[in-house]
């Protein structure tokens, strides 16, 4: 009895230690294995989340797919980075092209160029057009490089935004009946190529330049006014006289026996007989940009100065010469376009007019004057092309694009400095002027607010 008694207490005794050590055994367990359990539950992924938005496939930007954010998801992102599309830039080419220049907002570069004006700033509108003579859109600051006296210069502003325009519009009374004709006929279309924002003088010349309006919008009623006032029936077409009372030389006894007087010969007899004698037309272009630039000259800075020629090219009698009227467009920041009428239109006449003889008329001066102010004329021979030509070449003025740069060279000496501008593309030309001369309205500094 006294036996099993002490087998029950042993078996009971051995029972609740085992159930006081348990808990014990379980906590430690639990403590070896709760990294790895850790672990476990941080690879398990979650749940897809459902989405705050519904999805919007317009959302979805071409070309730019899908990006992940830190918790894995995937989202369509309008603003995700595009894959490049150029090559990346070494650490030289970065430390050349130096820090990017100012890009202003959208409808703010004409701002960004007039309200910030500096003693040293230089601003260079410029034109790019491919092999087809079609205008290049979509270039940025990082295309271009502006070379000063053969030197590169730090973009400082570059936009492409449109500046308001102040044109001063020539008209060649002096050309023949039949070009002139057409020119009066095309006269119409003009006005129509302009904005409202835009401004207008118009002048014309024959033997010599007149005014006919002063700076006006360009799509007021007085602009139609002065533009049918200013109409010209032209000149006939010279013609050769050898004898007659419109020749230089009279004749007398006729016949094969006929002689020069040398008393009424107004060359006293030296011409021989049957010499043609052509009688000098007067064409002064020359005196006429230089009137209308005098008055383009006095417009308020923050606007594309341009003179528009309507011509067929033709300088002589002039009281102005050529260099000295470029000299005065280039330090007023004026390009002279054209619309060239007349046979100095067609390819290959046209080709042949911009050789100058010395004393002789220059058949084509239009072109030599685009190409030292950046401008550029455009040649047609009927009147639809004519008309055409206008919306051609305003709208190429509008949609320039322009750098800007501060100059390193002392503005107060007034020497010229030659300008290059560089696209870094194949098989593109650029139109822009060759130089500049510093202004004492460039010397001195100012603030511009527009009105």
């Amino acid at each position: 009895m006294g036996g099993s008694f002490l087998v029950k207490y042993s078996i009971l005794a051995g029972a609740v230690a085992c159930m006081m050590l348990a808990p014990r055994a379980q906590q430690a367990v639990a403590q070896d294995k709760a990294p790895q359990t850790v672990a476990q539950q941080q690879a398990i992924p979650d749940a897809p989340r459902p989405q705050a938005e519904p999805f919007n496939a317009d959302a979805i930007a071409p070309g730019k797919g899908t990006t992940a954010d830190d918790n894995g998801d995937t989202s369509s992102r309008p603003d995700a980075e595009a894959p490049p599309s150029s090559l990346p830039q070494t650490a030289a080419e970065r430390a050349a092209q130096g820090p990017p220049p100012e890009v202003p907002e959208a409808g703010q570069g004409p701002a960004a160029f007039t309200l910030h004006v500096q003693t040293n700033f230089v601003q260079v509108p410029f034109t790019v057009k491919d092999n087809k003579g079609r205008e290049v859109p979509g270039l940025t600051w990082r295309d271009v490089r502006i070379y000063e006296n053969g030197l590169r210069q730090q973009m400082a502003l570059f936009t492409v935004d449109p500046f308001p325009l102040s044109v001063a519009l020539v008209i060649d009374q002096s050309m023949t009946y039949d070009n002139m004709t057409k020119v009066n006929n095309a006269l119409e279309a003009l006005q129509g190529a302009f904005a409202p924002y835009d401004e207008i003088a118009i002048f014309t010349y024959n033997n010599g330049p007149r005014m006919q309006t002063d700076f006006t919008t360009a799509q007021s009623a007085r602009v139609s006014a002065v533009l049918e006032r200013s109409k010209s029936s032209g000149r006939e077409a010279p013609m050769d006289y050898t004898s007659g009372p419109l020749s230089q030389n009279i004749n007398t006894n006729g016949g094969a026996n006929s002689y020069i007087d040398p008393n009424t010969n107004a060359t006293h007899g030296t011409t021989l007989n049957g010499t043609l004698n052509v009688p000098k037309e007067v064409h002064t272009l020359n005196d006429a940009i230089l009137a209308a630039a005098n008055h383009l000259a006095k417009t308020r800075p923050g606007r594309r100065r341009v003179v528009y020629v309507i011509s067929d090219g033709k300088e002589y009698g002039s009281t102005a010469s050529f260099k000295e009227v470029v000299k005065y467009l280039q330090r007023n920041k004026i390009a002279v376009y054209g619309t060239l009428v007349g046979t100095s239109s067609l390819p290959v006449i046209g080709f042949l007019d911009h050789i100058h003889l010395p004393l002789t008329m220059r058949d084509n001066a239009l072109k030599a004057y685009a190409d030292a102010t950046g401008g550029n004329i455009d040649g047609e021979f009927r009147q639809k092309g004519i008309e055409q030509s206008f919306a051609r070449i305003i709208g190429e003025v509008r949609n320039q694009y322009t750098v800007g740069y501060y100059t390193h060279e002392p503005f107060i000496d007034g020497k010229y400095r030659s300008l290059e501008v560089k696209v870094m593309r194949p098989n593109l030309t650029v139109i822009a002027k060759k130089g500049y001369y510093p202004t004492a309205e460039d010397i001195r500094p100012s603030i511009v607010r527009e009105r």
